[in-house]
């Protein structure tokens, strides 16, 4: 689109009828006939695709990698990210996660990278560097009780969060640079049904979990004890299966996405707890919302 920046008038206005080898060629809809130089970045896909349905997907901190989960093997892969888009894939881990890696994240010192997935141990984590994927950690002494969902370390990279299917539906372990801690001691309440993806605030004074079951979404007090009392539920609940959860970077909403209309659901939040619902998005989301992410 070109506009007159005098008058606001579009000048002309052209939609991409194809991408080709050596550039791309456009549709004119309107057209004034002047030459104009066109400046343009194009990203490709990556030279090696996943090769399932990408599940979750995750930045480095420092913005030069990309990890996807997938639900066919290696079920993690992880590319070089710049500003002109994927680089070559990385060299799978050595031991890869043993089923269909449902969630990643990488730790806030990019130093770590977790996947959950599907089949015991459920949860696996890998040292990281800018040069891929180290020799994994030890499992936990403790397992997550079923299918991994969706993983979260703290901003600090103190403690990582595996929601999973069966109860508690949620296991939280301290996190250092020798891998697994102690599990904490889980909820007096627990989530209500299958843990689908947690989520901590920035300030990590907080873990939220989205769920199966009303009310879909749990939010629990954080500290290095571990969880606190179970904050209220919100006046208005979710509307259906909480499917992924992500608190704004100051930590002033939280944000479900979910199963049924309107597909996402967001709050103001504070230490007190949930405020009332903001309004639906004036277009919402055509399908089953899935993650929601937060600008930072």
């Amino acid at each position: 689109m070109k506009v007159n920046n005098a008058t606001s008038t579009i000048d002309a206005e052209a939609d991409l009828a194809s991408m080709d080898t050596d550039g791309f060629t456009l549709s004119w809809t309107t057209n004034d006939a002047v030459a104009t130089e066109i400046l343009y970045l194009a990203f490709g896909t990556p030279a090696a695709l996943p090769t399932g349905r990408g599940r979750q997907t995750a930045f480095t901190t420092a913005d030069d990698a990309l990890a996807v989960g997938s639900d066919a093997t290696p079920f993690i892969l992880v590319y070089p990210w710049t500003d002109s888009g994927f680089g070559t894939k990385f060299t799978d881990p050595a031991t890869l996660p043993t089923g269909l890696g449902l969630g990643v994240a990488f730790t806030t010192t990019d130093d770590a990278i977790a996947v959950a997935h599907v089949t015991t141990p459920f949860v696996s984590v890998y040292p990281w560097s800018t040069s891929g994927f180290g020799t994994k950690f030890t499992n936990p002494a403790t397992l997550p009780a079923g299918n991994g969902g969706g993983v979260a370390f703290t901003t600090a990279s103190d403690a990582i969060a595996v929601a999973h299917t069966t109860t508690p539906f949620v296991s939280v372990y301290p996190w250092s640079g020798s891998g697994f801690g102690t599990k904490f001691t889980n909820p007096a309440t627990l989530p209500a049904g299958n843990g689908r993806a947690p989520a901590f605030t920035t300030a990590d004074n907080a873990i939220a979990v989205a769920h199966d079951t009303t009310p879909f979404v749990s939010v629990y007090p954080w500290s290095g004890s571990g969880f606190g009392t179970k904050f209220t539920n919100p006046a208005t609940l979710p509307a259906a299966q909480g499917l992924g959860a992500a608190f704004a970077k100051f930590d002033d909403a939280l944000a479900i996405a979910h199963d049924t209309t309107p597909f996402v659901t967001a709050y103001p939040w504070s230490t007190s707890g949930f405020g009332t619902k903001f309004t639906n998005p004036a277009t919402l989301p055509t399908g089953q919302g899935r993650q929601p992410i937060f600008s930072h």
